[in-house]
């Protein structure tokens, strides 16, 4: 094997090497052991009891008790899961709902926008095509104001001749 800094590290690893694949990743050591399902059997029978690979496994014996504990706590961890993710579900539809709510809020006021603009560039074209007719109608009042101004001047005249 390699020669790590630490000599009882390198001893452990090199004893890891032997019962199974070491993979090592950065500061994180990772260890699958060969013939794992074997193990877990043998870890299982009873002391006294012959084990099939003649062999005696490093592995301790399980505890059922905690086995049930576990197997209770993997329960328990199930069912806090489900109740989560119900949570969540519950919550993103609401979400959803209110985006959706917004969405056709905007839709209407960007609607209602486009019908407002719309009827405001029509009276604008309106006010615009009547001020055009005004300015039509207008224009004899300037001759009309002249005339208006030789009659004043001739009805003072005429005045001052009478007088």
């Amino acid at each position: 094997g390699r020669q790590l800094p630490e000599g009882r590290r390198a001893t452990l690893a090199s004893a890891l090497e032997l019962e199974g694949t070491v993979l090592r990743e950065g500061r994180l050591t990772q260890f699958v052991a060969n013939n794992l399902e074997r193990r877990i059997r043998l870890s299982g029978a009873p002391r006294g009891e012959p084990q099939a690979g003649g062999g005696a496994s490093s592995i301790p014996a399980i505890d059922p008790g905690a086995l049930q504990d576990v197997v209770a706590l993997a329960g328990q961890v199930a069912a806090q899961v489900d109740d989560l993710l119900r949570n969540v579900h519950c919550g993103l539809q609401a979400l959803t709902a209110l985006s959706v709510g917004c969405i056709q809020t905007y839709r209407d006021g960007v609607e209602s926008l486009g019908e407002a603009a719309d009827l405001s560039i029509r009276a604008m074209y309106a006010l615009v095509a009547r001020c055009e007719e005004l300015d039509r109608a207008m224009q004899p009042v300037p001759a009309l104001a002249k005339r208006i101004r030789d009659m004043k001047g001739t009805l003072e005249r005429l005045e001052g001749l009478c007088k």
